[in-house]
């Protein structure tokens, strides 16, 4: 009798402590968003040289809310990151353009399924000195200076100046949607001046009073001047802004992306869902670009 009701006991306690292991186990999976711990594991980023800063910057925020997580954001370019997501070795590319038809057939080759995730919006600004009184500029002027039509800023209403012209490198997002965009696919002047990277395209236009440069929203600062742009002699022009961008009124408007290998999952799945959370998308605007709501 003794022996039975023994082993009741044990049965009964070996119930309870199941019981409270699989409620803690749910409560784990419930954890709120920004507890240290909820998420364990690491993610690659690559690509795009506009996005860095923003992915860094949610990447240090998403760290410190879990501590267990590790993600690694390098740029490089957009076509890099994209190159690397389809070779397989990043998790995740950032991309200041959209995937291209042939990268989605060559990831497709590899059995890959590109899942493709919109986390921001953002304005390309037309940038020169701060000391150059030229402070609108047409499209057509702008296309005009970036395929060689126009080689002086007093063809602008500018001073007697040669125009020295910046451009990022072939393998940016930015200068991919540039060219198509803006230059009508046609291409650049051979005399351009392509630089690696947007913080090199600001630190030589502080520098150069002829300078012209496109660039993402975020990486305009004091220290340069971005032009109004124009659809045509007659507009007043606008200047890229948070307002102009999201309302789509601003010419040279873009979307912002993170793709990944299929349906994205673990830490992954967890950062993307931070970058599109209400504390993602404040970072967002606090980084110059353009939230989604």
């Amino acid at each position: 009798m003794l022996k039975a009701v023994g082993t009741k006991i044990l049965v009964g306690t070996l119930m309870f402590s199941l019981l409270l292991t699989g409620c803690a186990k749910k409560e784990e999976a419930k954890t709120p968003e920004g507890q240290q711990g909820a998420i364990a594991g690491s993610v690659q980023i690559k690509g795009s040289d506009t996005m860095v800063n923003l992915v860094q910057a949610w990447a240090e925020d998403f760290m410190d809310k879990n501590s267990d997580a590790s993600v690694a954001v390098t740029g490089g370019g957009s076509g890099t990151g994209i190159a690397a997501l389809i070779n397989g070795t990043t998790d995740i590319a950032m991309a200041s353009r959209e995937i291209k038809e042939k990268e989605v057939s060559d990831a497709k080759a590899k059995g890959i399924d590109v899942k493709e995730t919109v986390v921001a919006l953002d304005g390309i600004a037309v940038v020169v000195n701060k000391d150059n009184p030229v402070d609108k500029l047409t499209l057509a002027q702008i296309k005009d200076i970036y395929t060689g039509k126009i080689n002086n800023w007093k063809e602008v209403g500018g001073p007697d100046l040669k125009i020295v012209v910046l451009s990022r490198e072939s393998n940016s997002g930015t200068y991919a949607f540039f060219k198509e965009h803006v230059l009508n696919n046609e291409n650049f002047r051979p005399d351009a001046l392509l630089l690696p990277s947007t913080s090199a395209e600001v630190k030589e236009i502080q520098g150069n009073k002829g300078a012209i440069a496109y660039m993402g929203l975020g990486y305009v600062n004091e220290t340069v001047k971005a032009v109004k742009v124009a659809k045509d002699a007659s507009d007043a022009g606008l200047a890229p802004n948070l307002e102009t961008v999201k309302s789509g009124e601003y010419p040279i408007s873009r979307k912002l992306y993170l793709y990944s290998a299929g349906e994205p999952k673990g830490v992954g799945k967890a950062f993307i869902d931070y970058a599109l959370s209400s504390d993602g998308q404040k970072t967002v605007e606090e980084m110059g670009f353009i939230p989604l709501k």
